[in-house]
Formats: C-alpha cells, sequence, structure tokens
C-alpha cells in the first residue's frame, strides 16, 4: 500500500496538469495601473481575479507611470485595436535639470545642469511643440530592429539610429512650475513618447530633462472617471460587475438600430441597403456601431447610398 505521503504527492501532481477552467467574461475594466507595475503584469492581475478565459489591454504604459489602462475581455479584444489608434490624455511632471538614459525616474543620471528659466521662457518653448511634430524615438522602447527590441540593445550599451517620426500633439498646456519640477497636460497622437517629449523640452530650455511623473487621464473616449484599483477589484465581492459593456469601446461611433430579420443577415456578413429599409441611417459615411433589441451585433462600415457593410461581429453565445 502507497504511504499517505507519497499519495498526496502524485495528488499533487495531478492538480498541476490539472487546467483551471476560465470564464467566458465580456466588457472592459477601466484599471487604474498602480505605479511599478508592468502593462501586462496588471493584465495578469485582473484576469486572475475575473477568471477570464480571453483578454489583452490596449497600448502599454511604462512600469513608472499610472492612470487609465483599458484592459479588454473577450468579445471586446475584438475592438482594442481602436484603443491602440485613439490619441490619448497625460499628466505628467517633468523634472529639469537632470537627464537620465531611459528619460524617466527609472533610469540612471548622465548629466546633470543648473535650471535657471523662467515660466515666459517655458511658454515661449511649449509653443514649439503644439501641433505636428517630428519625434526621434527612445532606445529604452519596445520598438524592434531585426526581431530585437531597442531596450535589448540599450541595455547592451548600444545605440542605433533611428528614424524621427511624424506625431502630433494636439494640446500642451502649463499646468504649474515649482523649479526644477514642471507640470503638463498632454493630449498627442498614437505613438507619441511623453519621455521623449520631456527631454526635448528640457534640451529646448538649455537645462535636459527626465520625467519624474506620468499619469494617464485618457484614452479616446474613455475618461480617468470610473477606474478602478486593483486592490478595489480585488476586494470587491462582485468583481464582474465593475466591468463596462463591450461597447464603451465604441461609443464614439453612430449608433444603427436593426430589425430582426437585418440583423440576422448582418450577422451572416452580408452587406445591407438601408436606404430601402425603415432603418435610421446616420448622415455621416464611416464606422458605425450596430444594435438589435438593445443587444450589440458589432460594427460595420456605412457607405455610399446608405450601405451597411459588416466589420467585426460579436460572436453569438451558446
Amino acid at each position: 500500500m502507497p504511504s499517505r505521503t507519497n499519495q498526496s504527492k502524485t495528488q499533487n501532481k495531478l492538480n498541476k496538469h490539472i487546467k483551471k477552467v476560465r470564464d467566458l467574461v465580456d466588457g472592459v475594466l477601466l484599471l487604474d495601473k498602480p505605479v511599478g507595475l508592468s502593462s501586462n503584469d496588471a493584465l495578469i492581475k485582473a484576469k486572475r481575479v475575473l477568471n477570464a478565459k480571453k483578454a489583452g489591454h490596449t497600448g502599454t504604459l511604462d512600469p513608472f507611470a499610472t492612470g487609465l489602462l483599458p484592459l479588454c475581455f473577450g468579445e471586446a479584444t475584438k475592438f482594442s485595436q481602436d484603443l491602440l489608434e485613439a490619441d490619448k490624455t497625460y499628466e505628467t511632471t517633468v523634472h529639469l535639470g537632470i537627464t537620465t538614459n531611459t528619460g524617466d525616474t527609472e533610469g540612471e543620471a548622465i548629466d546633470t545642469r543648473p535650471v535657471d528659466v523662467t515660466v515666459e521662457q517655458i511658454e515661449a518653448v511649449l509653443e514649439k511643440f503644439r501641433g505636428p511634430i517630428l519625434q526621434v524615438p527612445p532606445m529604452y522602447s519596445a520598438l524592434k530592429r531585426d526581431g530585437k527590441a531597442y531596450y535589448e540593445y540599450a541595455r547592451e550599451g548600444i545605440t542605433l539610429e533611428r528614424e524621427a517620426r511624424p506625431v502630433t500633439i494636439l494640446d500642451l498646456k502649463f499646468l504649474e512650475y515649482s523649479a526644477p519640477f514642471l507640470k503638463l497636460s498632454v493630449t498627442c497622437s498614437k505613438g507619441t513618447y511623453i519621455r521623449v517629449l520631456g527631454e526635448d523640452i528640457g534640451n529646448a530650455l538649455g537645462c535636459g530633462a527626465h520625467l519624474n511623473a506620468l499619469r494617464r487621464t485618457q484614452v479616446g473616449a474613455l475618461t480617468a472617471e470610473g477606474m478602478i484599483t486593483l486592490e478595489a477589484l480585488q476586494a470587491d465581492e462582485a468583481p464582474l460587475a465593475l466591468l463596462a459593456p463591450v461597447d464603451a469601446l465604441l461609443s464614439s461611433f453612430p449608433a444603427v438600430m436593426l430589425t430582426e430579420e437585418l440583423a440576422r443577415r448582418f450577422l451572416q456578413g452580408q452587406r445591407l441597403a438601408l436606404g430601402k429599409e425603415s432603418v435610421e441611417v446616420p448622415q455621416e459615411q464611416g464606422r458605425v456601431r450596430v444594435y438589435h433589441d438593445g443587444k450589440l451585433l458589432g460594427t460595420g462600415i456605412l457607405q455610399e447610398y446608405s450601405i451597411l457593410a459588416p466589420e467585426r461581429l460579436i460572436a453569438a453565445k451558446q
């Protein structure tokens, strides 16, 4: 007869090989990412709390950054690309006078210069960074060359030539200056590195700079209102109730309400001539969110002559 100890060891081994059954969870969590945690680690923790089968985040925040990190679960992941493309708003504190090798507080100081600038000088410099600008991506970034991330080269002491890329600073507001700390609000296009913006502003002021703090407050139409911390998520007895519906990602698109027959055809991938139907059609062409009986069916493209072409569809629950 095997001993109880051996039986227990055997059972533990079996348990390790048994995969936990995950739930089909659909929705969006507006997570307030804490400092010191990577976006992927934050996603893993939230996914574990919700016991969700499928999840993804919508653009990373650096570990030192905090704020709005929309996490998509289940069917919402089909629409996460929209947030990757969306404009974003941040509040940041730029530490003038000290340059680091990463452009933020996680790096090592590589240059220190005296700070002797006025608010008037700051305002004049900020004006140069409003609108379309060119920005050189930082070496400490996840961009890749020859299948290898820039930050991997940087950690090996290798600096690569990088081409400047066009980005747009849609809004750049001066908030506060208490030397050497400069607080700003930035709304920018996708692909903008706020670390680089802070460095470039410091260089333009003649003293250098790095980011002391960074907090994201808006992604597309999603705002900081309603954000949930990981602690609150983990402590909630009904965490699924904290999720926003899938169409929270699509609120900026006009809505189209279909009849039962049109909904059936739409879900089969058919293009619909809405001009011939008793359906209210938005005036502008482009992307729309499509519903039947209050239920989101997916997104479509409204084309010329009120033709609705299916784009991304919500899977029917079995």
